[in-house]
């Protein structure tokens, strides 16, 4: 496993340094010869997801009666994001099915729809997605528009997602839309699984982004979709409550992904600046190329402590959503920085798109916006200061 010299990172036993090893060996020899492949057609090609099922990558939280790994905790999910970043390739959207959906389907299925859905969620063939953001609402989740209401015992679904990753390929979509209204905006939300073939269900072009080229992003449109009962998750009007509870994740795999994704900007440029000579001499042996990278070192470092601490508190089920977006704010925050930072060092050269650091450059930026601003982050942290 790729670590910094400099960090003793006790988070980690034998079993997840081995399983390391399986998933960069798997990165090397079935992702990395097809990035450019991946970002021309906009998405991950499916059969890398069957792949990356067979290895047990997909499936990790899932009961191994499900055909998953039955892993309890998260930290095999953080090797995987830490491997993607390390070998700096992309596996699209799958944090999302593995990170974000899997842990809703867990929580708040039945019986009956774990045996529907998780068999194919764990080996790559049912790829999922959730859609919650709406045009004009972005991180308002309580704003949501998008509507259900009954029509005998199903449900009639209405409205527009936007910047929904994996949705382009979806086979199974978390859709949150509002079942009853009121003065509490939270009230009245509920979660249904929306199937791609369903009628009036439609995705809209994929978004061309600027980065992330590799990761579908789209929007999707329901008109009049009927959805039936036995595809409602967890309980009716809840919904906001339980997307409160799952944010924690979803905000440490957003920062275990920005540290990782730092980290390899920073091995990236110490190689660069190696070999590059620049008026007769070496570009690393220049006091302004030293003093750079050592401070972006530094910063990892505390990156380093801050995510490995966060991580640890959620396998004990322990992190709180207040520090959950003192760490998404914190290594996103970083993870920009160092990219800018990175790239600088690389020159004309770094800003060409067949140049790893120009494209993680362009990839760091949004890592401020998805899964809760850098401002909402602020917001979140502010409330607990009691300052009012």
């Amino acid at each position: 496993m790729t670590l910094r010299p400099q960090l003793d990172r006790t988070l980690y036993g034998d079993e997840h340094r081995d399983f390391a090893d399986m998933v960069g060996a798997f990165l090397r020899d079935d992702v990395a010869p097809r990035v450019a492949e991946f970002e021309a057609a906009g998405m991950v090609h499916r059969d890398v997801y069957r792949a990356a099922g067979r290895l047990g990558l997909v499936g990790l939280q899932i009961p191994e009666e499900h055909g998953g790994g039955g892993q309890d905790g998260f930290l095999f999910n953080c090797v995987v994001t830490e491997q993607v970043a390390y070998e700096r390739v992309t596996l699209g959207s799958l944090r999302v099915h593995t990170d974000v959906v899997t842990p809703y389907v867990l929580s708040l299925a039945t019986d009956e729809q774990k045996r529907r859905w998780l068999p194919g969620m764990a080996s790559g063939e049912l790829m999922t997605s959730i859609a919650m953001t709406e045009p004009g609402t972005g991180s308002d989740l309580a704003g949501m528009r998008a509507t259900l209401r009954r029509d005998g015992a199903d449900w009639i679904l209405n409205g527009a997602k936007t910047f929904i990753t994996g949705g382009a390929q979806a086979d199974l979509i978390l859709v949150v839309a509002r079942s009853s209204s009121g003065d509490d905006r939270r009230a009245g939300l509920t979660i249904v699984a929306v199937e791609a073939d369903m009628p009036g269900f439609s995705r809209g072009a994929k978004l061309d982004k600027l980065g992330l080229k590799a990761q579908d992003t789209t929007e999707l449109f329901f008109d009049d979709v009927r959805v039936p009962a036995a595809n409602v998750l967890g309980e009716e009007g809840e919904a906001f409550r339980y997307l409160s509870s799952h944010l924690a994740q979803e905000r440490l795999s957003i920062a275990v992904n920005s540290q990782a994704q730092a980290v390899a900007a920073l091995d990236l440029t110490c190689d660069y600046v190696r070999e590059r000579e620049v008026f007769g001499q070496r570009l690393g042996a220049f006091q302004n190329t030293r003093f750079a990278l050592a401070e972006q070192a530094a910063q990892i470092a505390a990156g380093q402590a801050l995510v490995d601490q966060a991580m640890a508190r959620h396998e004990r089920r322990e992190l709180a959503p207040p520090a959950a977006a003192q760490v998404k704010l914190f290594c996103t925050e970083l993870h920009g920085r160092v990219a800018d930072a990175c790239l600088q060092l690389h020159g004309g050269y770094g800003y060409v798109w067949e140049q790893d650091i120009c494209r993680m450059y362009a990839d760091a930026r949004v890592a401020r916006i998805y899964g809760g601003t850098s401002e909402v982050m602020k917001s979140i942290i502010a409330r607990t200061l009691q300052l009012t």
